[in-house]
Order: structure tokens, then C-alpha cells, then sequence
């Protein structure tokens, strides 16, 4: 069992949890996952940490309420403890000088963004991290991404906060403006796809993440089955990152969907 050492409200439904874990502090990387159960009977749920402190042996998850197994964690209070936490899970994200990279994220998404931003701020990159949300609320860990991106680029959908646009106004902008070495993206299936579509027109390398499609984490249940430049992938134990422009959207999002 880990214990909850820190809570925080990031906005109305979505939770930061600092939780006791030293030995996945010690070894996670950038793009790390890990597998949290709530009670005896609970579900096992997929997250991605965001951040950890090796010195005080915790790792941070940040979680959106979006089900009855999210809100049993996000109604976890300091002191309580995680039935179950395994990781870290999945491939670490490549981290190399790759010039002027891109990282683009939407939602919840800045908060796996933010460690690969870090450690592609900490390999020599100049890292322009386009954050996007429907709306000035919803924007998340705008703090901690200053304290390692070159520059922060915020777009909203009502136009709250920063400009107002869709995350691929933000990104064209730059590509427009400088050479783009890289680009990472992190978001809604929708989103990536789009984003996808536009650096794969100005031929920009791109790496997405595939997490929200997780359920069990370990390839067992098959859920997350994508199709990679024509095979059959898992998101959990060959990713969670791909190169976008071999992703196969369409099938992801009709996935997806089944759960509705």
C-alpha cells in the first residue's frame, strides 16, 4: 500500500496526488506509467507520473474525474493510502539534442507532458510547449512547465487565456516562424490526430502518446490495439509513444468510441 502525502486541485475535476513510492521514484523515466487500484475489488487504472523526488521517495500522479474507478482515487485524501501501485510501466520516451522541439498538449495531457519537457529541456533542446484547453480554468501546471520550457504558447477555445484557437493555430504559428526539429504531442485522440495531420504536411517528425486508450496496462485485456504502419501494436507494452504519422486514427477513435 502507498500513502497519499499531498493533494492538490488543479481545477475542479482534475487532482494532483503526491504519493509515497521510493523505488518507482528512483527508476521512472519521461513516459513512464503506472497502475493504481483502489480497494480489494477495484479497477485497475493506468496513469502517467508526472513528476517525482527521489530525495523524498514520492512520485506525482495528476488525474481527471471521468468514471466511478477516478473518482475513487481523486476522493483519496493526505494520509489515506493506494491499495495497489505497480510501475514504472511502458517505454521511456527518447530523449536526445534534437534542435527545436515541439511539445503540444491538450487538457490533462500537459501533465505527461511535463516530465518529457523537462528532460528534453535538460538534453540542450529548445522546447516550445503549446498547451491547449477549452478554457482559462482548465489550464494546468502552467507554473512548472515555465520552469523548463524556452517558451509557453497557450491556446484556448473561447479565447479565456492566451490566444484563442485550436492547438494546431499555436503550433502552425511556430512551424511558420522557425524550423521545428521535432514535434511530441499528448491529448485527446482527436487532437493528435489533427496535429498529426499538420506537421505530417510540413514533413516534422512526430511522436504521439497514446495513454488515454489504456485500461489494464499489461496487454493482457487487448484493448489498446492500434494499428502502426500497418501492424497491430499495444499501446501499454510496445508504447505508449508512436510515430504519429504511422498511427491509424480513424481505427483509435472508433475504439474509443465502443466505450461510449
Amino acid at each position: 500500500m502507498n500513502k497519499i502525502v499531498g493533494k492538490e486541485y488543479l481545477s475542479e475535476k482534475v487532482v494532483k496526488l503526491e504519493v509515497e513510492a521510493p523505488l518507482i521514484a528512483k527508476s521512472r523515466r519521461a513516459g513512464h506509467f503506472v497502475i493504481v487500484r483502489v480497494g480489494k475489488k477495484g479497477e485497475r487504472v493506468p496513469y502517467t507520473i508526472a513528476s517525482s523526488n527521489i530525495k523524498k521517495g514520492t512520485i506525482t500522479l495528476v488525474i481527471q474525474r471521468v468514471g466511478e474507478s477516478s473518482q475513487k482515487v481523486c476522493d483519496l485524501e493526505v494520509g489515506d493510502y493506494i491499495t495497489d501501485l505497480v510501475g514504472p510501466l511502458g517505454k521511456a520516451t527518447h530523449i536526445d539534442n534534437f534542435g527545436t522541439v515541439v511539445c503540444a498538449a491538450g487538457g490533462v495531457g500537459v501533465a505527461p507532458m511535463l516530465p518529457i519537457i523537462e528532460a528534453m529541456s535538460i538534453a540542450g533542446n529548445k522546447v516550445i510547449a503549446i498547451m491547449a484547453a477549452r478554457t482559462k480554468e482548465l489550464v494546468i501546471l502552467e507554473d512548472q512547465i515555465k520552469k523548463f520550457a524556452t517558451e509557453i504558447v497557450i491556446m484556448t477555445d473561447d479565447g479565456s487565456y492566451g490566444d484563442k484557437g485550436l492547438i494546431t493555430d499555436g503550433i502552425e504559428k511556430v512551424i511558420k516562424r522557425e524550423k521545428v526539429d521535432l514535434c511530441l504531442t499528448i491529448g485527446p485522440a482527436i487532437m493528435m490526430k489533427f496535429v498529426s495531420l499538420l506537421t505530417k504536411k510540413y514533413d516534422i517528425p512526430t511522436i504521439a502518446s497514446l495513454n488515454t486508450i489504456m485500461v489494464d496496462g499489461t496487454g493482457m485485456c487487448g484493448a489498446c490495439r492500434v494499428t502502426v504502419g500497418g501492424k497491430t501494436k499495444f499501446v501499454c507494452v510496445d508504447g505508449p509513444e508512436f510515430d504519429a504519422h504511422q498511427v491509424d486514427f480513424d481505427e483509435m477513435l472508433m475504439r474509443l468510441n465502443a466505450y461510449n
